[in-house]
């Protein structure tokens, strides 16, 4: 009886590119551990196709393949190297972590890449100083790799990471910040209070406002009132607070959105041509969405006064929205009163995202 495989692994030398290709093809689907080391070979094929067909195939032989790719990573041709990582960040177990960190600080950053997103995968700690590093990478995607990864291992990263929110290099505290972010530990609270209070760097003190946003501890609420007022922390902050939902912000956000003048902005050029919309509106349509987000009801009336002004009405019809049945009764009464055709018109399109039906109100 005719061995396939075999034949398969012999036409992997055939001349026709085509013939090599669907070899390789052939190979992948058999998922013979024969087919490992022919497959590897055919990495440094001269034709495309022939090592994309070779890469798919040992991706789907997976287990067998494992530790002869690690042996890849150091191979003399960059392109073996990358395809060996890009391989192994699907199909990576234990057995080849040690080659995998090693590979983190590859000269090639596509190794660099793969290599983050594998050991990601395997979620060993002893991965994480060296993701560490990658944080001040100069290439974002292996920068974002990093990130993901030290998401990924968990609650044993948190450490390290908040030792990088004192590095020299306002780079590596941004990236920390950023994967304290997603992680959203408790642990890190002190720490990011630490950085919006005190941290040289504008970026790292806004985004250590987002990431305790993000993990919502309400400790973190009197440090954030105390900055909220620096107009360049301001929307961050609020967004933060919002967030949050404690309710002490509230008197600061009506605030914010009842003191918005409409007439200072009538000799302006259209927002799409003059920066200062976005300068000046940021903070009131972040502090809309906050009260959307904290949902006390005695925001309602605020946010229908607001469906009046052309520059928030939008964000206030969105957050009346999120307030659902609560804001029925004040939009349905507002209609009864408005003499103006327009707002009317905004009134009811709010009112018909929140399913109000006109039939069941005499107006």
């Amino acid at each position: 009886m005719a061995d396939s495989v075999a034949e398969h692994i012999a036409a992997l030398k055939d001349e026709d590119w085509g013939i090599r290709e669907d070899a390789a093809v052939a190979l992948g689907e058999a998922r013979d551990p024969r087919g490992v080391s022919p497959l590897i070979e055919a990495l440094r094929d001269s034709d495309r196709a022939v090592k994309t067909a070779a890469t798919s195939a040992l991706t789907a032989i997976g287990t067998p393949a494992v530790v002869d790719l690690s042996y890849c990573l150091q191979d003399p041709d960059l392109s073996v190297q990358e395809a060996a990582a890009s391989i192994l960040s699907e199909i990576a177990d234990e057995r080849v972590l040690e080659p995998l960190q090693f590979a983190l600080l590859n000269q090639d950053w596509v190794v660099r890449m793969h290599a983050a997103r594998a050991v990601g995968r395997l979620g060993n700690p002893g991965s994480v100083e060296t993701l560490v590093l990658l944080l001040q990478d100069k290439v974002p995607a292996v920068r974002d790799e990093a990130i993901a990864a030290l998401v990924s291992i968990g609650e044993s990263a948190v450490a390290p990471l908040v030792a990088a929110l004192k590095d020299q290099d306002w780079r590596v505290r941004l990236r920390a910040t950023e994967a304290l972010c997603v992680l959203k530990s408790c642990t890190a609270v002190e720490p990011l209070i630490g950085l919006v209070q005190h941290d040289p760097d504008t970026a790292v003190r806004q985004e250590a406002a987002r990431a305790l946003g993000q993990i919502g501890d309400k400790s973190a609420v009197d440090a954030l009132l105390e900055v909220v007022e620096e107009p360049r922390l301001q929307v961050r902050v609020i967004e933060a607070l919002g967030r949050i939902g404690d309710r002490r912000v509230l008197p600061l956000l009506f605030r914010l959105i009842s003191e918005l003048k409409t007439s200072d902005y009538e000799d302006r050029t259209p927002a799409c041509e003059d920066n200062r919309y976005e300068q000046d509106l940021a903070s009131v349509e972040e502090a809309i969405r906050a009260l959307a987000r904290i949902q006390d009801e005695e925001a309602v009336p605020l946010l229908v006064t607001a469906l009046q002004s052309t520059l928030i009405r939008n964000e206030a019809s969105e957050a009346l929205v999120r307030f659902g049945q609560k804001a029925i009764a004040p939009l349905a009464s507002r209609l009864q009163h408005e003499q103006d055709d327009n707002i009317r018109y905004h009134i009811k399109e709010t009112l018909t995202q929140l399913g109000w039906n006109p039939k069941r109100v005499r107006l």
